[in-house]
């Protein structure tokens, strides 16, 4: 794969949610990943986390299996786990042994509450760490909090975190350094994306509650609108001048309430009113919804989207001025490429033939 992690080896250990994304973002910007992959484990055919990856697919209660994931390390830059506290040891792949036999190798791990402390073995899931976190209580109406989509915790405080941690600590190696274990915690990483709010709270200038804030719906001038057809504009008229367009475009005065705008929105469609503010400075953009968003102009202009195999799918990013990133490869049929990375194992034909008989190669 081209691109600026070229030359970087990564074992994944499969799984589903924030490891496979943040593996997917390595790949994506040009590492090598091998998916250790374990039966059963794929949730939908063409699953955008598991592209530009080869697979092996290994029974893990077997030794054969996990000398083969010791072998793969060996000869790898890092790896990566989603696994609860303690998985990876009982198979005998936890940090102490595999940093034993390969010193430089970055050891990532993605839990929903880290490796340890008084939850660190409970069960839990996005709504749960983002809760924790005091993010989960400021999003959603007054009366109540809303479930969001785990786009806040499994994503972006665990995966892209993680990704992160791992390119930091691939880089502290390259310049020297020791190979070492990242402990990210999902809960942990959502608290950090509140980081801003923290402070502001601290700072007397957020409310620790919904709708009162100017960043929450609690701002005229920052919110979602329902247009005559039921769908929607997201407004973001934050500075004077924006506000202005926006008083303008809607023919009312600066500093309208929430109804007034409301009211006037009501009156056309979301398209209409995305025609009508294009061009401006007034903030207004179609809420659109996800089979809409890639065909829309700019997202075609951007190739912000690409269909592999049919699957339209967010491409790569972020852009590189002189990087080219490689068109990601469609997911792998589960342990497609067991012969091809046991044969570079060093694995003769007889042997593999022989742990597929056995079940340790499925």
């Amino acid at each position: 794969m081209a691109g600026p992690l070229n030359g970087i080896r990564i074992v994944e250990m499969g799984g589903i949610g924030p490891a496979p994304f943040a593996a997917m973002m390595l790949a994506d910007h040009g590492a090598e990943v091998i998916r250790v992959e374990k039966a059963g484990m794929i949730g939908f055919e063409n699953d955008p986390l598991r592209r530009s990856r080869r697979s092996i697919s290994l029974d893990l209660k077997r030794p054969e299996a996990c000398e083969i994931v010791h072998r793969l390390v060996t000869d790898a830059d890092g790896l990566i786990e989603g696994y609860r506290p303690g998985v990876m040891e009982r198979l005998g792949l936890g940090p102490d042994e595999l940093l034993r036999a390969n010193p430089k190798l970055v050891y990532g791990r993605v839990t929903g509450w880290g490796q340890d402390g008084p939850l660190a073995q409970d069960a839990g899931h996005d709504i749960n760490y983002i809760a924790l976190s005091g993010l989960l209580h400021g999003i959603g109406p007054k009366d109540r909090p809303i479930s969001p989509i785990n786009y806040l915790g499994d994503y972006a405080g665990g995966a892209m975190m993680l990704a992160f941690g791992m390119v930091s600590a691939l880089f502290a190696v390259r310049a020297g350094g020791s190979g070492q274990v990242i402990d990210g915690a999902m809960s942990e990483g959502a608290a950090l994306i509140g980081a801003m709010t923290f402070g502001l709270l601290a700072g007397g200038h957020w409310k620790d509650k919904r709708e009162a804030n100017l960043l929450d719906g609690g701002a005229p001038n920052y919110g979602i609108y329902r247009c005559s057809d039921g769908k929607f504009v997201a407004i973001g008229a934050i500075e004077p001048q924006f506000q202005q367009a926006l008083a303008k475009g809607l023919a009312l005065s600066p500093g309208a309430s929430r109804d007034e705008i409301a009211a006037v929105i009501k009156t056309r469609t979301r398209d209409q009113w995305a025609a009508h503010f294009a061009g401006t400075d007034a903030c207004v953009t179609p809420v659109l919804e996800l089979e809409e968003a890639p065909l829309h102009p700019h997202n075609i202009a951007r190739r912000t989207f690409i269909d592999l195999d049919g699957v339209f799918q967010p491409a790569p990013a972020p852009r590189y001025s002189s990087t080219v990133l490689a068109r990601p490869d469609p997911p792998r049929v589960e342990g497609e490429d067991a012969e091809a990375i046991l044969g570079e194992l060093g694995y003769s034909g007889e042997e593999i033939e022989r742990m597929r008989g056995e079940g340790a190669v499925i």
